[in-house]
């Protein structure tokens, strides 16, 4: 069964709607509070300032790097949710461009693949959309929801603090799945990574800072190595000490529960940590294999 809920006409899956390692690297700045020189060391480090809960207190989160999302990725999604008869919720408002179509193809051909048989898709146009009952209640029903990638902003015009972003906590909160590639891995984070509406190569913008805040003082990017992004959460955590830096390659995730995550899929992620020394901030990250688990809390692998 599919059932399809937007703000605009409803003619196909693609539719017409309205707008809607170990390197040593040294650089100078002014960092957050501390000042002086910021000292960027890509060995091991320590954190020292640790938030008191990171992830969800119920319920599973699943953040993948965006590019090819193996069935690995999508079968563990389904499996949290409850199995092929789960009502799956499939937002795709990331990939709607301008006074045009979104495409939720891809993500209805994952989902099926995965064995998915109770699909929504459900797209706000506005958010007027968003904090309508008829979209609310579709959230209510689901036991997992998928974010497909594209640009964060449009998620968080449409839905940041509106009823649909309270129910998504609330689905969390009696332990449904709250799943998303690329952009939809990003957004779910407290700090925004990749916000800006001038383009994706801008790496933290102004206007566009806030995520849904599923994982608390975090920050997610994605198609790390793919694109050769690896070093530009660097920066950004050496200016807030207090975010932990989680960069997702192509085909891979990471799994939360709690404050843990597991990595599975195809390639690797990165996990950005920054300690403050004598005025100065370092930052350093290192890589997880699939099958690595990390306490986000304590900022440290598990064995």
């Amino acid at each position: 069964m599919e059932r399809l809920l937007t703000g605009g006409s409803r003619d196909s899956a693609k539719r017409r709607v309205p707008l809607l390692l170990t390197a040593l690297v040294v650089a100078t700045g002014v960092a957050a509070g501390c000042g002086g020189r910021v000292v960027v060391d890509h060995g091991a480090a320590t954190d020292t300032a640790v938030p008191a809960v990171v992830g969800p207190p119920g319920g599973a989160l699943v953040l993948a790097g965006g590019g090819a999302i193996g069935p690995e990725i999508m079968g563990r999604f389904l499996e949290l949710a409850g199995g092929r008869n789960a009502p799956i919720v499939l937002i795709p408002t990331a990939n709607a461009v301008d006074g045009g179509n979104y495409d939720a193809d891809t993500g209805l051909g994952l989902l099926r693949a995965a064995g998915a048989r109770n699909i929504t898709v459900l797209h706000a146009a506005t958010r007027y959309d968003a904090n309508s009952d008829e979209f609310v209640e579709a959230i209510r029903g689901a036991a997992g929801v998928w974010f497909l990638g594209g640009r964060q902003w449009r998620l968080v015009d449409a839905y940041l603090n509106t009823r649909v972003h309270e129910e998504l906590n609330r689905l969390l909160a009696r332990g449904g799945v709250i799943g998303g590639s690329s952009a939809g891995a990003s957004i779910q984070a407290s700090f925004l990574i990749r916000g800006a509406k001038a383009g994706n190569h801008i790496v933290v913008d102004r206007d566009y800072q806030e995520g849904f805040g599923f994982l608390k003082d975090v920050a997610v990017d994605q198609h790390l190595l793919a694109r050769g992004r690896q070093d530009d959460l660097v920066d950004v955590i050496a200016e807030r000490p207090h975010l932990l830096g989680i960069g997702l390659d192509e085909g891979t995730a990471i799994v939360v529960r709690g404050d843990t995550f597991e990595v599975i899929g195809a390639s690797k992620v990165a996990v950005y940590q920054a300690r403050l020394e004598g005025g100065e901030v370092k930052a350093s990250y290192r890589f997880l294999e699939p099958g690595d688990r990390y306490d986000m809390r304590a900022r440290t692998p598990l064995d």
